[in-house]
């Protein structure tokens, strides 16, 4: 069992103190995790601004080379990584579509050798006989990011990527329940970058909430749940920084009565499990058409009876644990709470108490409404509520009736028509005939009490940037 550490200025940095990070298959430790003090976060600060001065001044494709050459070395460090993942989050290696850490990891990659490719254009305004004007995109300064444990590598990659290629220095914070995946990488970057440009702080409690209110941080990207989302805003609001917030999600999915329920069944599932459920983007809330929705149904249920949830190290596991004991309460509070409602557990439902890890089985419920918690509240979890309808402008109201507005979907063989209804869905991101599909030339963002602001593609870029117009008097 390792003990991990800080890296503050390109620099191993040891604490006083260590904490340990738990299988949530095994609940075995998998390592130990240095616990930042107050004075280590502020030298990291420190350290990210010294080397802000250098780093804002690189050229484009300096920096591009640097994300290119990040991306080799977590390529050349793939299966540890891979393995890392799985130990510290619970994801199999694998996992049914092929979703697991492998895929994490690979993604990774893929998005540092992406981001490293767009490039911030300058915009001329007015080019005339008497001034040339012309919109430029400058670096902010320090960027604080902060990360949850779901997807621990590739969101880290989705802060920290986009920072870099602007020109801005950066201090991370991982989730203390998934920090090893993002240390790893932290120490492979700084073989590549400068001192200082990339820095990672870790420990428990209340250092996020020291870093949202340094005065040292000029931006803080954060994903992770709306009511910590509403708490960074106030706090960073002592020096007015700049944020990026991609909170909580409660997709809606709606299939129409024209589908082919043994066809679609499939997409379903695989976008309402992704991660064991554990995904922001995940498929929420399914509504089906009264028309097919016992075929719907049980074609769920005939694929949710054919995988197997374990251990992710092992071979031919699809789904892993639930990824803490915290958020595994949560689970079987909202499964308790649709059984009172009346809901119909198709699949499900019970943990073995003789089974060590955070596990719950891959649960689908039906016959279940609106009101339920299990409906209006997001799991988070292997869990899945079932809801029928009948009209398609009431579901659609039905499905705005909600706080969080990340992603929806419609699924239909009439693509038009799936486009037209998908547009009406109050969410940053519409689906058709597919769920959660992200990509790194694509905006991806919330509405309502779901974030602010977008991450990926120009838009995403823009974020970790601000403007200068220059005016040049020609006369």
């Amino acid at each position: 069992m390792a003990n991990y550490n800080l890296i503050i200025g390109g620099m191993q940095i040891e604490t006083d103190s260590y904490f340990d990070v738990v299988n949530p298959a095994t609940e075995t430790v998998v390592g130990r995790c240095p616990a930042a003090s107050a004075e280590q976060l502020d030298q990291a600060v420190s350290a990210a601004r010294e080397a802000y001065a250098g780093w804002s001044q690189t050229s484009s494709l300096e920096r591009k080379k640097a994300l290119l050459d990040i991306a080799d070395k977590l390529e050349s460090d793939f299966e540890n990584l891979a393995r890392l993942v799985t130990q510290e989050q619970g994801k199999p290696l694998n996992a049914y579509a092929g979703m697991g850490s492998r895929f994490e990891v690979g993604g990774a990659i893929a998005w540092c050798r992406a981001t490293a490719e767009m490039e911030l254009s300058v915009k001329v305004l007015q080019d005339t006989e008497e001034a040339r004007i012309a919109l430029y995109r400058k670096p902010l300064g320090v960027v604080a990011s902060i990360t949850p444990w779901n997807w621990p590598l590739l969101i880290a990659i989705w802060h920290v990527m986009p920072a870099l290629r602007t020109g801005n220095t950066v201090v991370i914070k991982p989730s203390s329940l998934t920090p090893l995946s993002t240390l790893r990488f932290v120490e492979l970057a700084n073989e590549v970058l400068p001192a200082g440009v990339l820095n990672v702080v870790t420990g428990e409690g209340g250092l996020g909430r020291s870093i949202t209110s340094h005065p040292g941080i000029d931006k803080i990207v954060f994903t992770g749940s709306t009511p910590t989302g509403k708490t960074i805003m106030q706090s960073a609001a002592t020096n007015l920084k700049r944020l990026t917030l991609e909170l909580g999600g409660n997709d809606a999915g709606i299939v129409l009565p024209d589908v082919d329920p043994k066809q679609v069944a499939p997409k379903l599932f695989a976008a309402a499990f992704s991660n064991s459920g554990q995904t922001c983007a995940a498929l929420k809330r399914l509504y089906v058409h009264d028309d097919i929705y016992d075929a719907i149904c049980d074609a769920l249920v005939a694929i949710a009876k054919s995988v197997n949830v374990g251990n992710g190290l092992e071979e031919g596991i699809d789904y892993g644990p639930v990824q803490n004991a915290d958020q595994l309460r949560e689970v079987l509070e909202l499964a308790e709470s649709a059984r009172a409602d009346g809901g119909r557990f198709l699949t499900g439902g019970e943990v073995n108490p003789a089974q060590k890890g955070y596990f719950y089985p891959i649960t689908l419920v039906a016959d279940i409404k609106d009101g339920s918690r299990l409906v209006d509240e997001e799991p988070f979890g292997p869990i899945l509520p079932i809801i029928r309808y009948s009209d398609i402008d009431e579901v659609i109201e039905r499905a705005n009736n909600n706080p969080n507005g990340l992603g929806g979907s419609v699924w239909s063989a009439d693509i038009e028509k799936a486009t037209e209804l998908v547009k009406r869905l109050e969410c940053g991101s519409g689906w058709v005939n597919s769920h959660g599909n992200v990509q790194p030339n694509v905006p991806f963002g919330g509405v309502k009490q779901s974030g602010v602001g977008v991450e990926f593609g120009i838009e995403g870029l823009e974020e970790y940037t601000t403007i200068q117009a220059v005016n040049i008097s020609k006369r």
